[in-house]
């Protein structure tokens, strides 16, 4: 059986990309199951040709503010079920997570707060990594095969991106945030890139308006992260630097269960 291939993208509004050749995009790449983030829509806005793509069964969350947030799952896998959010009212109104239930493994798709805007949503952040720990470390207790994907809007290590000392006080890599991401990954997690790739100059994420991906000055803020009971059904994680559309690329991870 070949392996299953899993990608993880955020796309800045799920409309924009659909105008950018999303459908050949998902017709070239052929993923199992694709997670997007910021889709930026809500369900009135869903048309037809957004809900239905060739082989695929779709699955959204939305924000309560319109244009904002919000996560999608296209799967030609049949999930045994899909549920929104973690049972948290202040959280689950962005929108931000989908967790799809395959048997042989779970996947949460996740949209992670961004803190860059005032201190009050970089506590709020902070508090939404707390919370979804919590509840994805009963499930590690458990046993389960749990794959975490999507934008966390973190940057864990310097190698993360281009320029780490310039950034050490801007959200996105300061110290309580990327602590985090070691609690994570002390938690029983693996950052699956790096199982496979310990080089620098891997980002997946690009300020647009310095035109930075040009010139790959970046940060790598876009994981797949799978429990330790998993490594080894993991085959590889990739980034996709190639693939235009968004601010973001998406990134890969390939297992056999």
């Amino acid at each position: 059986m070949p392996p299953i291939k899993l990608i993880s993208w955020n796309v800045n509004g799920l409309r924009a990309i659909a105008k950018k050749g999303f459908a050949q995009w998902l017709e070239e790449y052929k993923p199992d199951v694709v997670a997007l983030q910021e889709i930026k829509i809500d369900a009135a806005q869903l048309t037809v040709d957004l809900r239905n793509q060739t082989h695929y069964k779709s699955f959204f969350s939305h924000a309560n503010r319109k244009g904002y947030s919000g996560v999608a799952i296209y799967s030609r896998i049949e999930p045994l079920e899909v549920t929104e959010g973690m049972g948290i009212e202040c959280f689950d109104q962005e929108g931000r997570i989908l967790k799809a239930d395959y048997g042989d493994f779970v996947l949460f798709n996740i949209y992670f707060p961004n803190g860059k805007a005032n201190e009050v949503r970089l506590q709020y952040k902070l508090d939404f990594y707390s919370a979804f720990h919590s509840k994805v470390s009963e499930l590690i207790a458990q046993g389960k095969k749990i794959i975490v994907c999507g934008d966390f809007n973190t940057a864990h290590k310097p190698i993360d991106l281009a320029r780490p000392k310039e950034n050490e006080a801007i959200s996105g890599f300061l110290p309580i945030e990327r602590a985090w991401l070691d609690k994570y990954i002390e938690g029983g997690f693996i950052d699956t890139f790096r199982l496979f790739n310990n080089e620098p100059d891997h980002y997946t994420w690009w300020h647009q308006v310095t035109n930075a991906r040009a010139r790959n000055v970046g940060w790598r803020i876009d994981y797949f992260y799978a429990a330790a009971n998993l490594e080894k059904h993991l085959h590889n994680a990739t980034i996709e630097p190639q693939v235009m559309g968004s601010d973001h690329c998406p990134v890969t991870l390939s297992l056999s269960l």
